[in-house]
């Protein structure tokens, strides 16, 4: 005997030769059970399988992936047209000026901050002509006006075009 035959011996492991027999009888017939209820199940359809009867196990079967993305109506892809807008801050002094703006916006759909304190000054007539062209902008083609600030020395007023979305937060 060896000294491990003599260890487990002497710790109540000591197996005789039934013992060893009934063993591998029964490892045996464990094996051919195994066997046994695996070829049953292949045989059976897929949703006749039981499942884990645990915490983790989910009852809804798992969704199938959609082969193409389907994306509903409020969620868009946007792609621009441009690659990169330009903001142009301009503080215009006379129709030229303000023509220009109106060509940013409609034309190049550029957004432009305007500083209109100048015409505001020094003539009212401009002024005017430019809060007109502004409002027909708005109502024709779309176009956001948000006023930014209003201060002694500044009035500053963001023009955007419809595909530019500005959103006042305050």
């Amino acid at each position: 005997m060896s000294f491990m035959d003599n260890l487990k011996r002497s710790l109540g492991y000591e197996e005789t030769e039934i013992a060893k027999k009934d063993n591998k009888e029964s490892a045996l017939d464990n094996l051919s059970a195994m066997i046994n209820n695996l070829t049953k199940t292949e045989n059976r359809p897929n949703n006749s399988h039981k499942q884990p009867n645990n915490q983790y196990s989910q009852s809804k079967p798992r969704p199938t992936p959609n082969p193409a993305p389907v994306y509903e109506d409020e969620y868009e892809v946007i792609i621009p047209e441009q690659s990169l807008y330009e903001i142009i801050l301009i503080r215009p002094k006379t129709i030229d000026d303000i023509n220009y703006v109106v060509d940013q916006v409609i034309e190049e759909n550029n957004p432009v901050i305007l500083d209109l304190s100048f015409l505001e000054r020094e003539s009212a007539a401009n002024f005017k002509l430019a809060g007109d062209k502004i409002k027909q902008m708005r109502s024709i083609y779309g176009v956001q006006a948000l006023l930014l600030a209003r201060t002694d020395d500044k009035d500053l007023i963001i023009v955007s075009p419809k595909k530019v979305r500005v959103i006042n937060k305050g």
